[in-house]
């Protein structure tokens, strides 16, 4: 089954639209903007982003690149790396399926078969969206030309970033316990954004989120986690999530007073529920 660049980038901003329409404590939803950043930022990079990493002519490297460059320029901060550097993978693999591979078969693929080039356009890319804390080992500096494939980068960057893990292991984190938490999620609520919540209190009650922890060591680790299973409890209890709004408003307020942004939980969101649509093609 052939999927057109169109269809997947629809596919793409659904899931980043997902991403503002579920209220996830600490960071930019439809219920609260943040960190300097608005929901109008993160939709207008989702349409802009689209079209350059759903591009059949682009390596993987250079559909994060050009897609990160389209954000920049729409916007002018960094809404949308973390997202961009695990969906492209994804939407890469759709180009394997005809292989007969499954979805996380063909992303494995498209990870052990990164290039020196892919990772010169990724350190491009990660230089002109400037992050926070990110970018210079021992190893590898992105400021610098790559010595290494993405995937070996990948490796480098690994133990402080939970981004790059994702490559280094083959999305397991995300084909083994946050889709199963989002469909589960699904099923019980027939709501897409309630289900996103659910995961992103799952995830940060157990991982503590390497945004975080770029920018305050492990000082906030703890108090996350617990406020974070609290979340995880109450929705766990209830059939109705709107009930839980109270608290939701509460733990936002709460994070972003101290200025605490789970960004790369929420991009690890955004990868999830892609990786649902792209599983359901094939249903």
């Amino acid at each position: 089954m052939t999927i057109s660049p169109e269809h997947l980038g629809e596919l793409y901003r659904q899931a980043c639209e997902v991403d503002v329409q579920a209220f996830k404590p600490g960071n930019v939803s439809v219920y609260a903007d943040g960190h300097e950043m608005t929901v109008a930022d993160f939709r207008t990079s989702a349409k802009v982003s689209a079209e350059p990493l759903c591009n059949p002519e682009y390596s993987l490297g250079e559909k994060i690149y050009y897609a990160v460059k389209a954000t920049r320029e729409a916007v002018g901060c960094n809404t949308n790396l973390g997202i961009i550097l695990l969906c492209a993978p994804l939407i890469q693999a759709i180009s394997h399926k005809n292989q007969g591979l499954t979805l996380r078969q063909a992303v494995s693929k498209v990870l052990r078969e990164t290039t020196l080039e892919d990772a010169d356009w990724v350190f491009k890319a990660i230089t002109l969206a400037s992050p926070g804390g990110l970018g210079s080992s021992d190893e590898q500096d992105v400021h610098e030309k790559a010595s290494v494939t993405l995937l070996e980068a990948m490796k480098i960057a690994s133990a402080k970033d939970r981004i790059a893990l994702q490559y280094v292991t083959d999305y397991q984190e995300i084909f083994n316990f946050l889709l199963l938490r989002y469909n589960t999620g699904l099923n019980r609520w027939s709501d897409r954004n309630w289900a996103a919540v659910a995961v992103y209190a799952d995830m940060l009650s157990q991982f503590p989120d390497s945004h975080i922890e770029r920018k305050y060591g492990n000082q906030y680790s703890e108090m996350v986690a617990s406020r974070m299973a609290r979340l995880s409890e109450e929705m766990s209890k209830t059939d109705n999530p709107e009930q839980i709004k109270p608290l939701l408003f509460c733990l936002d307020q709460e994070l972003k007073l101290y200025g605490i942004n789970p960004g790369t939980t929420a991009d690890m969101i955004v990868a999830t529920v892609l990786t649902a649509f792209l599983e359901d093609l094939n249903q």
